[in-house]
């Protein structure tokens, strides 16, 4: 890809996940032990083990009790169809299972339900679906259903779960595809009560000038929709006090970010400021595998969800943010950063107040610069030998999970 223009435009054309051209020569590392020793030079997240994957390129990572999911995308030597079984339980992860997911081409999200029951797996390019495992077995899910739909048809992206009222649903994600009978992305909503006989219970096509939605975020009866180009809306479907359900969403507000490329979202619970900010990953352009990424995380002022502010923002010179994970206990959150690895940013307490030198003015909105603020405090996999391009990252007791792209799957100390 040589211009932004014809990367923002990539999932129109191919409905292809995560805005990077075709590939790279970089080749995986052979061990763990990478220069700078097991703490990586200055890296504040020491690496504690890794597990490699050379066939294909690693994308999402789900963690649960002993036992990663990965899933895979685009092709390398082989199809992005597979989902890895890691045992994570010591320092390195060894693979004990995988799933091949068949029809699919690509993968996008894979999931755990909060009770640890189901993994649910997106799968893209047409026909595009959501496949849902029981996982009594962690180590040999087995599949219980598949929902592929008209509306489903175009690629699935994002698949997230949560619960309302206590209730379990699947917010999909739906590409756009060039050419298909509908060819614009949607928001669809999947009521997962009964996991072996999944409903398609709402349908919203996002608008043109959007042009695509690439992630969301549910919880508390709150749905936060990233719909690229629009920004971010906030939907009601159980808890907004404004009637909303999950069949029946009611739109409560919505901004747009600075420039755009609105890729994914995370509300923040922070026991010290409540429930004030989300934060918004920037995935924009150009990129390429393995070599470099562009976009920032925005941060958004949320305490009034009818009309939400953007009020920060994290920029890393050279790279691009992807997908996050948050230790709400300690008010860190960690960015998976793609070929910069992983960051780590100290979002406890006040974020939108800051001195004029930490401050910068976009037209007539001005934000604090949370990197000139000292906000940054950790970084993991970032020396650039080996190469990385790391997609998404998990915090789970003290530990960073890490899908790496183009090495598999990676385990790093949490920032103490």
């Amino acid at each position: 890809m040589t211009t932004a223009r014809l990367l923002r435009l990539l999932p129109l054309l191919l409905a292809a996940a995560c805005h990077l051209d075709g590939g790279t020569a970089a080749t995986p590392h052979a061990t763990c032990a990478l220069p700078g020793g097991s703490s990586l030079g200055t890296d504040a997240m020491a690496v504690i083990g890794c597990g490699i994957i050379d066939s294909r390129y690693t994308a999402e990572v789900a963690v649960r009790d002993s036992f990663a999911y990965t899933t895979t995308w685009g092709f390398r030597s082989a199809l992005g169809n597979m989902v890895a079984i890691w045992n994570v339980a010591t320092a390195e992860p060894v693979l004990v299972d995988s799933v091949i997911v068949s029809g699919a081409s690509t993968l996008g999200d894979v999931a755990v339900s909060d009770d640890g029951a189901l993994l649910v797996v997106a799968t893209e390019r047409s026909n595009g679906s959501l496949v849902i495992f029981d996982r009594s077995d962690p180590r040999h899910p087995r599949q219980l259903s598949r929902l592929a739909t008209p509306e489903t048809f175009n690629g699935v992206h994002t698949a997230e779960i949560g619960r309302v009222g206590g209730h379990l649903y699947a917010i999909l994600a739906v590409d756009p595809l060039a050419g298909a009978p509908t060819p614009e992305s949607k928001i669809v909503i999947v009521d997962l009560g009964d996991p072996a006989s999944p409903r398609q219970i709402f349908v919203k096509s996002v608008p043109s000038t959007a042009p695509f939605v690439h992630d969301t975020f549910l919880r508390d009866g709150l749905l936060f929709v990233a719909l690229w180009n629009a920004g971010i809306e906030i939907w009601d479907v159980g808890g907004g006090g404004k009637g909303g359900t999950p069949a029946a969403p009611v739109v409560l507000g919505s901004v747009a970010t600075v420039g755009g490329d609105a890729h994914n979202v995370w509300w923040l619970h922070d026991p010290a400021s409540g429930s004030r900010y989300a934060f918004v990953g920037e995935e924009s352009g150009p990129a390429q595998l393995g070599v470099s990424s562009v976009g920032d995380i925005h941060v958004l002022d949320v305490s009034d969800l009818t009309h939400p502010r953007e009020v920060a923002f994290y920029h890393v010179p050279g790279a691009g943010t992807h997908n996050f994970s948050v230790d709400e206990t300690s008010g860190i959150l960690y960015a998976a950063y793609y070929n910069a690895g992983v960051r780590a940013l100290n979002v406890r307490g006040d974020l939108e107040t800051c001195t004029p030198a930490q401050q910068v003015t976009t037209g007539s909105l001005v934000r604090c610069d949370l990197g000139a603020m000292g906000r940054e405090i950790g970084r993991g996999l970032s020396q650039g030998t080996p190469p990385v391009y790391v997609w998404g990252v998990q915090y789970v007791g003290g530990i960073i999970y890490a899908s790496d792209m183009l090495n598999g799957l990676w385990k790093l100390r949490a920032v103490q």
